[in-house]
């Protein structure tokens, strides 16, 4: 049997579809393209069990949709997974039918966090054979495959179509659970129970590392990749997160162990160069696990050899954790800081208090790792004293030279989370709740006190601060070598046209208006009380 496992290209005008290992989709005018995390390791032991494995993701090989759909037809697979996300949904289910038309017999698998929120939706638009439900699908998919060639009995968490004699279904619990449901099947309750260390090391070769190893802004050296240490976040709850309520819900974390997360890294250094390594598990491992990986890399001599990077929380790590993993050779790390007012962290369930976050990125900064915050703007009970608060917080921690990086974007109610049930429940959308393609990071979709030109002109100004002569200053003085450089022009590349990734109606506002060097110069010369 054929595995084929990729991305069909979307050809359309707003910028390359961000959708592989992405909890929040959006488009990007700079391409990045992050390393798919579960479906490279599903195509990894779907190869070691024994099957005969493709890779086609035509988004990363900058692919048309015309040439990705002629090699997937050269490749005949019996199989093909596709991941998405709710907008890009109704893109996919044309795709999936199309794919059917030329290609009748494939069995077309559907993956990801709409799906798993609301898997009847799309078995009864499109043609798609199997919906695999949550995040354990590098599992399934195997599970899948056996099910239908060697007679296995099929695991829970799948959803398929009525009279399908190719898998194999528990006869007690399909009766049970399909009683007066005639058209669909599920194989049984979604346990995510999989032990990660079970895996095998990602086959790189097979899922064209290369393609991921260099245009993506978190890398400074490079040739880099990325890890994945755990599945996905130990806090699990915010509520604007829609892995953390479909794919990895509560209470259904898991991790790597630090030995073996470490022979992985070992590994992608020593056969293909890798520089430098980012962990995007929602939040790397903390207390005993995070000591032992960093004493791994310490005593081995391996953090002399490649730097790591990670996603925290801004709470999570005491002075003596961040010392340690600056020995451990921890450069960039990741904050979801969201807000700066304490209504709204706790409403998000963010578990922070608001003194916690300078705390915390002080802490990294002595430790000599490079803090990025991210935060949102546009939440339908902040007024614009409130937004004007985050912005001055963050643009505050950035002129003291506690934060490296600084991204700010509309916070999106995405379908299956708790906000979005919040938005229908107090009528704060402002689109139909099924027109998908309005989630897209875009455009705000929520009802705010203040006006959208000004949310777009708040969360803008935020990158006036790079502008200012500290930071101009702090990044001159801090180049060391040819990476600092490339990575300078590469981050200012990036900044300019993330500018750019809002509503392209938004010419008032863009990088090239009066508007946004004002902006910039009105950070240079001012301080946060004043802005």
């Amino acid at each position: 049997m054929k595995i084929a496992i990729g991305y069909a290209p979307l050809e359309q005008e707003k910028g390359v579809p961000l959708l592989s290992q992405n909890r929040q989709f959006q488009y990007f005018n700079a391409p990045t393209y992050i390393y798919p995390m579960v479906p490279a390791y599903a195509a990894s032991l779907a190869k070691q069990r024994g099957y005969d494995v493709v890779w086609l993701d035509g988004i990363a090989e900058k692919k048309s949709y015309s040439d990705w759909l002629e090699e997937l037809l050269k490749e005949s697979p019996d199989i093909l997974l596709l991941e998405t996300k709710a907008p890009v949904l109704k893109k996919h289910w044309k795709i999936v039918d199309e794919i059917k038309s030329k290609l009748p017999n494939l069995l077309v698998v559907l993956v990801g966090d709409h799906v798993t929120w609301k898997p009847l939706e799309t078995l009864e638009n499109c043609k798609v054979d199997y919906i695999i439900t949550g995040g354990d699908y590098d599992f399934l998919l195997s599970d899948l495959a056996d099910s239908i060639t060697k007679g296995t009995m099929l695991p829970g968490g799948i959803y398929g179509r009525k009279n399908d004699s190719r898998v194999h279904l528990d006869p007690e619990w399909v009766k049970h659970e399909n009683s007066g449901k005639t058209e669909y099947w599920k194989s049984g309750p979604l346990h995510l129970e999989h032990k990660l260390d079970e895996l095998p090391f990602i086959d790189r070769d097979l899922t064209h590392w290369e393609l991921y190893a260099y245009e993506n802004g978190n890398y400074k050296y490079k040739p880099a990749t990325y890890m994945y240490s755990g599945r996905d976040c130990w806090w699990n709850r915010c509520t604007f997160c829609v892995w953390d309520h479909t794919i990895n819900p509560l209470k259904s974390y898991r991790r790597f162990s630090p030995e073996r997360l470490f022979a992985e890294v070992k590994y992608v250094v020593d056969k293909y160069g890798v520089k430098e390594i980012f962990d995007d598990a929602g939040t790397l491992f903390v207390g005993p696990p995070l000591k032992k990986f960093c004493e791994l890399m310490i005593e081995s001599g391996y953090s002399k050899k490649a730097v790591y990077s990670c996603n925290m929380r801004l709470n999570a790590l005491t002075q003596e954790y961040y010392d340690l993993m600056g020995k451990a050779n921890f450069r960039f790390i990741l904050y979801g800081m969201e807000s700066a007012n304490q209504f709204t962290l706790d409403k998000l369930d963010k578990g922070l208090k608001v003194e916690e976050i300078e705390q915390g990125v002080k802490m990294a900064r002595k430790a000599g790792l490079e803090p990025h915050l991210t935060i949102m703007l546009g939440y339908p009970w902040e007024t614009e004293e409130m937004a004007l608060n985050t912005i001055n917080m963050a643009k505050d921690l950035f002129k003291k030279g506690y934060v490296e990086t600084m991204q700010a974007t509309i916070v999106i109610p995405y379908p299956g989370t708790p906000l979005y049930k919040e938005c229908i429940e107090k009528d704060w959308l402002t689109v139909d709740p099924t027109d998908y393609e309005a989630f897209d990071m875009r455009a705000p979709v929520m009802k705010v006190p203040f006006s959208n030109e000004r949310l777009y002109e708040l969360t803008q100004s935020l990158y006036s601060a790079f502008f200012s002569p500290q930071y101009i200053f702090r990044r001159v003085i801090g180049v060391r070598d040819l990476n600092d450089v490339k990575f300078l022009f590469y981050s200012a590349w990036k900044l300019l046209a993330h500018l750019l990734d809002f509503d392209k109606n938004q010419t008032k506002i863009s990088w090239w208006s009066p508007k946004f060097w004002m902006a910039a110069l009105k950070s240079m010369f001012s301080s946060p009380e004043t802005k």
